[in-house]
């Protein structure tokens, strides 16, 4: 069974995060959205904004492109 697209890109913003030893609640501390929503998004519960994907692909210090590319 193939992943959906938030499947995908929770996935990507927990590698990310893990790569980088930031906890959820810091994550969700720098992209300015509340601690529980990183959780959301990793768990693929929210659908999430653009606006939303480019704060928290700044607060990862990696640009939109490559929080994006969600193939390996």
């Amino acid at each position: 069974m193939s992943k959906t697209i938030l499947e995908k890109f929770g996935e990507k913003v927990r590698e990310e995060r893990h790569k980088q030893g930031l906890s959820q609640e810091k994550l969700a501390s720098q992209a300015g959205v509340h601690r529980t929503y990183i959780g959301m998004i990793e768990r693929a519960e929210k659908n999430i904004t653009l606006e939303n994907i480019e704060k928290i692909a700044k607060a990862l210090g990696i640009s939109l492109e490559k929080i994006m590319t969600l193939e390996k």
